[in-house]
């Protein structure tokens, strides 16, 4: 045998099983309750992460909850998946998102 070829060559894995390895970000990306702006939890503003997601919430159909409950949840469920690999400032961003979030849709505690 050949010293460049190993015994067991590695198999591929079929592309459906892969994407399957990442199911948060398939949430993310087709979620069933909002239909979200490209890239909305990269953006660097807390106020502009606020009001896309506050648009995508009014504007979808398929929502089982009210407006701020969907577009928090989402923004939730983003801050909860991504967890360890968050940096501290952009955790900070993303915890002030909320609470923009809060006072677009008249929330303030």
């Amino acid at each position: 045998m050949p010293a460049s070829k190993s015994r067991h060559p590695a198999k591929k894995r079929p592309a459906h099983q892969a994407e399957k390895k990442y199911w948060s970000a398939d949430v993310t990306r087709n979620s069933d309750a909002l239909d979200l702006e490209s890239d909305v939890f990269k953006k660097r503003n807390p106020s502009d992460i606020a009001m896309s997601l506050k648009r995508s919430a009014e504007h979808s159909r398929r929502r089982k909850a009210s407006p701020f409950q969907s577009a928090m949840s989402m923004l939730t469920f983003y801050i909860n998946r991504a967890g360890k690999n968050l940096s501290a400032s952009r955790r900070r961003t993303l915890d002030r998102a909320k609470d923009e979030l809060r006072k677009a849709f008249g929330k303030d505690g």
